[in-house]
C-alpha cells in the first residue's frame, strides 16, 4: 500500500480513542453523581423514619406513664399543640375521620385548613436551617382511642389505641409516616374502684 495514502490515520485513530475515553469518563462521573444522590436520599429516609419512630415511642410512653392514668377515651382534637406530659391528649376520633378525604400518609394533617395533632421535640433535636444534621421540622403524633373493654371477672380494663406519627429528614420531601396499635390494661380493686396498673403492650 502506498505510504502516502496512510497519512493522518494515526491522528484519526487518536481522536477516536480520545472520544471513546471522554464518553467513558463522563459516564463514570454521572454514575458517581447518581450514586451520591441515592446515598443522600437513603440517609434522609432513615432520618425521617427514626424521627417518626421517636414520636411513636413517646406516645406509647405517655399512655403508659403514671400507672396508665392517661389511657382514657379521649377528647376532640381540633388543633395542633405541643406534646408534653400535661398537654398531650388522647383523641376521641381516629385520624382518618378527622381529616376526611385525605390519606393519613399525607402531612401535615389538617381539618378544614387547621392542622391537628401534637408536635414532639426530642432532646437535642435541631430544626435550624443551615445547621449540621438539622431536620426540616419536629415530628408529629396523633393518639386515637379505638375501643375499651372491662372484664368484670378479672377487674381488668383494656383500652386500645391507634398511634400515628410523622417525621421529617432535612427536607420537606423526606418524610415518613408510621402507625401502630397499642393496648393498655388496668386492674380495678374493690376498694373505692382504685385502679392498679398491671401491664401494657402492643399486640
Amino acid at each position: 500500500m502506498n505510504r502516502y495514502s496512510q497519512r493522518g490515520m494515526a491522528l484519526v485513530s487518536a481522536m477516536l480513542l480520545l472520544i471513546v475515553m471522554t464518553i467513558l469518563a463522563i459516564s463514570m462521573f454521572r454514575t458517581f453523581g447518581t450514586q451520591e444522590k441515592i446515598a443522600g436520599n437513603t440517609r434522609e429516609k432513615q432520618r425521617a423514619i427514626h424521627t417518626a419512630d421517636s414520636a411513636e415511642a413517646y406516645a406509647e410512653w405517655w399512655l403508659s406513664s403514671q400507672g396508665g392514668i392517661n389511657a382514657t377515651a379521649g377528647v376532640a382534637c381540633t388543633s395542633l399543640l405541643a406534646a408534653g406530659p400535661s398537654t398531650t391528649q388522647v383523641c376521641s376520633s381516629p385520624l382518618n375521620t378527622v381529616v376526611p378525604g385525605t390519606d393519613v400518609s399525607v402531612v401535615p394533617w389538617t381539618n378544614a385548613g387547621t392542622e391537628v395533632g401534637f408536635t414532639y421535640t426530642p432532646t437535642g433535636f435541631v430544626t435550624t436551617a443551615g445547621t449540621m444534621n438539622s431536620y426540616f421540622q419536629a415530628p408529629r403524633l396523633y393518639i386515637s382511642y379505638i375501643s375499651g373493654f372491662y372484664n368484670s371477672q378479672t377487674g381488668v380494663q383494656s383500652s386500645s389505641y391507634l398511634i400515628d406519627a410523622a417525621g421529617w429528614g432535612g427536607t420537606p420531601t423526606s418524610v415518613s409516616v408510621v402507625e401502630t396499635s397499642y393496648i393498655v390494661n388496668k386492674m380495678y380493686t374493690t376498694q373505692g374502684q382504685k385502679a392498679r396498673y398491671i401491664n401494657l403492650g402492643a399486640p
